[in-house]
């Protein structure tokens, strides 16, 4: 799978910047409790690594409240950086942006990191690499917010990405249906059971949820 394609599609890159909030249940609230997460054990200033940046916006969100934080932000889309940079404006600045995975980013070591609405693109092996790769690359007790779509351990998956597609469009149920199986077929969403066992495997401690809406979920983790 190459987790970078839809995000280099012309139409939509132009857009990401005003569909996505309309998709994610809370997603300016995300942004805000994510850096507020960040903010609880980050000194000041703090130097944040942000996985999954094109767009930039929670870039902007994050240097918008945190006028003393610096980030490098990865993405492996050009087309989705070109946004972040015109998203940032004058706040790249505190802002690094670098072309490709979790490899491409420096060893820090960060004071804190995020990974938002990417994880749920790739495979369990491959998500336990990045998360590792994440731990590497953050100081000890530094935290890692993530969130993406992740089922309840008991519920229906198709169910549960069905509520997400309809709030995302206000699809009739047979379309909702259909684009949850679409979208059960294509990307790889784990149990929120095994995400949390994902973010021990890979070194993390302290995992807690601290947001849900319909199939998205969030945790914060402490290297």
């Amino acid at each position: 799978m190459q987790p970078n394609q839809p995000f280099t599609d012309p139409a939509m890159v132009a857009g990401y910047a005003e569909g996505t909030p309309q998709k994610v249940p809370g997603f300016a609230g995300l942004h805000r409790m994510a850096m507020l997460l960040l903010a609880e054990h980050a000194p000041d200033p703090a130097t944040i690594l942000v996985l999954g940046a094109g767009g930039g916006l929670e870039l902007k969100a994050f240097a918008e409240a945190q006028p003393r934080w610096r980030f490098t932000g990865v993405d492996p889309s050009a087309e989705m950086l070109g946004l972040a940079r015109s998203i940032l404006g004058p706040l790249q600045q505190r802002v690094e942006l670098k072309q490709g995975y979790v490899d491409t980013a420096p060893p820090g070591p960060f004071d804190g990191a995020t990974c938002l609405l990417t994880l749920h693109f790739l495979s369990r092996e491959e998500r336990l690499r990045t998360l590792r790769e994440l731990h590497r690359r953050l100081k000890p007790g530094a935290p890692l917010v993530v969130a993406h779509h992740s089922c309840p351990d008991d519920g229906d998956l198709h169910r549960w990405l069905s509520r997400s597609v309809a709030f995302a469009g206000g699809a009739g149920a047979d379309i909702a249906r259909a684009s949850a199986a679409a979208m059960a077929e294509r990307l790889p969403v784990l149990r929120a059971g095994e995400d949390e066992a994902l973010l021990r495997e890979a070194g993390f401690s302290g995992v807690a949820l601290f947001y849900a809406g319909f199939s998205f979920r969030g945790w914060v983790a402490f290297a």
